[in-house]
């Protein structure tokens, strides 16, 4: 089992790039014993059920991992973890000091609310209200 699930928007294209740059890494490292696992929550088979309870809404306003013991992790703590499972915890270093920290949360947590638009995808509503008319018979 991985280390961490991180849930991603297999929608978006910025996502995508960062599950592939990240997958890449942790195959190159770890050969056939990858410590990262992803699941795409735009997929039509997506169950929170399966991932910690997690509701499509959820997933795709901010991301989150889940880690082999079954922990939520979200914002930058899912970036500090999967990036220190493939070598490149230096990256987000930073993240974890005092007055840098808080900042980039708060940065985080802008883009978090923007990446939807920002990327083409529409808004949060709009995508869990159109996922809820396929959803119906």
């Amino acid at each position: 089992m991985a280390e961490l699930t991180l849930l991603y928007d297999g929608g978006c294209p910025l996502c995508r790039r960062e599950v592939e740059t990240l997958g890449r890494r942790d195959r190159r490292l770890h050969g056939d014993r990858p410590r990262l696992a992803f699941t795409d929550i735009d997929r039509p088979d997506y169950d929170p059920a399966d991932h910690a309870g997690i509701s499509y809404r959820q997933a795709m306003g901010r991301i989150h991992g889940i880690t082999a013991d079954g922990r939520v992790l979200r914002d930058l703590a899912v970036f500090r973890h999967a990036y220190a499972l493939v070598g490149l915890g230096w990256i987000h270093a930073a993240t974890r000091w005092p007055l840098v920290g808080p900042l980039a949360d708060g940065l985080y947590g802008l883009w978090a609310g923007q990446r939807l638009r920002v990327t083409g995808r529409g808004d949060l509503d709009s995508l869990c209200a159109a996922r809820a008319d396929t959803a119906r018979p």
